[in-house]
């Protein structure tokens, strides 16, 4: 019976230490490299005809929005955005895209959007057209 009881006492004590070693961890918080805000700027500006866009959780979205009253970005002028690294995504009414921003603050896109998107290693997101193209990467004659 001192066996048991003494193994009770160790098992309780390991138990102890390794939850409060997993909850020290968690409390912690990410890594500092995660936290880290980068300026992505981003470059709508070649999208015709004129539209809006938002990156969610980010920027103003641009659903059930007045369009004379509406706080989103326009693809007048490019903006700068502050992101930490991550998974984000580039949406205008026509055309959307994901990209992440790893932790040098850089850009990393499909390459399956290269046609219409630009800025892969760099922190400046091009975005060159209004809507995507065929896989064959012509473009159809019914669009712009």
């Amino acid at each position: 019976m001192p066996h048991v009881k003494w193994y009770m006492i160790v098992s309780l004590l390991g138990g102890v230490l390794a939850s409060s070693v997993v909850f020290s961890a968690l409390a912690a918080g990410p890594p500092a490299a995660y936290t880290q805000e980068h300026v992505i700027t981003v470059d709508a500006t070649k999208i015709h005809p004129q539209t809006w866009w938002y990156v969610p959780g980010v920027t103003p979205p641009i659903q059930a929005s007045d369009p004379e009253s509406m706080d989103a970005y326009r693809t007048t002028e490019s903006r700068p955005l502050k992101l930490k690294p991550g998974k984000y995504k580039f949406i205008s009414f026509t055309f959307d895209f994901p990209f992440t921003v790893n932790l040098e603050g850089k850009l990393d896109i499909a390459q399956a959007f290269n046609q219409c998107v630009e800025g892969r290693g760099t922190q400046t997101l091009t975005v060159r057209c209004s809507q995507t193209y065929p896989h064959g990467g012509q473009r159809d004659n019914y669009y712009p």
